[in-house]
């Protein structure tokens, strides 16, 4: 109550009690439509300030200061309630499952360089694999020729070998269901026979093109003679150097 205005806290209202009360719901009917549900949990303060500032405007004229108002709980309605509840389940279960995609995907990712990694890898040990064979297959082509046997002979002898030891690996393994054809015992000496034959022919179409290739070389050299011959003769043969024929 204020000092000066005792008398009119005292006869003006009778009932102080229910007009504050009144007051009070009136400005909450009209603040809280002005926000959002969920801004009402939030701006709880805000409606605070306001409820105050009316009542001081409304209460001063009666001889009653409004010190402060305060605002516990706010209960809506049990249907607006599990509404609420509703919606923060799903906006926790959106965020769980972007949480568990976003885990998925890194393990994705990871997976997937990690494989790529091995692949670069076991790619490189092929690589190395090879390069070794072939080291290996040109000291074994070297050794050979020192007893005598030439390039081809050695080469054909080293398939024949790889040939005979992968029917090795293939028969290491009780459960394999692999088939090497031809697989007789006739077949290695066959497919020896049959590298040294090829070697041969391919080394003799070499030469063959090889010396139509020079031939053609000495038959293209006559028909520019002769050509020069005709167009020059020899008595007429220009004075400048360069234009004589070759």
């Amino acid at each position: 109550v204020i000092q000066d205005k005792v008398y009119e806290a005292f006869y003006k209202l009778e009932y102080p009690h229910d007009q504050i009360t009144s007051y009070v719901f009136d400005v909450v009917r009209a603040e809280v439509p002005k926000l959002k549900l969920d801004d009402v949990f939030e701006r709880k303060d805000d409606i605070a300030i306001a409820v105050k500032r009316e009542l001081n405007e409304a209460m001063t004229t009666y001889g009653y200061d409004i010190i402060n108002t305060l605002i516990t709980d706010i209960d809506p309605d049990i249907q607006v309630k599990n509404a609420m509840n509703r919606i923060n389940a799903a906006d926790r279960e959106k965020s769980a499952a972007e949480y568990e995609a976003e885990a998925s995907r890194i393990r994705i990712v990871a997976k997937a360089k990690a494989e790529a990694e091995s692949k670069r890898l076991q790619g490189q040990g092929i690589a190395d694999q090879r390069r070794e064979i072939a080291r290996g297959l040109v000291e074994s082509v070297d050794v050979l020729n020192k007893v005598g046997i030439n390039s081809q002979e050695a080469s054909a002898l080293i398939v024949v070998t790889q040939h005979y030891d992968t029917l090795q690996a293939i028969g290491a393994d009780a459960n394999s269901n692999l088939i090497l054809l031809p697989n007789s015992p006739q077949a290695g000496s066959d497919m020896l026979n049959n590298m040294v034959a090829s070697f041969t022919a391919s080394n003799q179409v070499g030469e063959a093109m090889k010396k139509a290739s020079r031939n053609k070389d000495i038959q293209d050299r006559k028909n520019i003679q002769e050509r020069r011959d005709l167009d020059y003769p020899r008595d007429e043969y220009p004075d400048n150097e360069t234009d004589k024929p070759l």
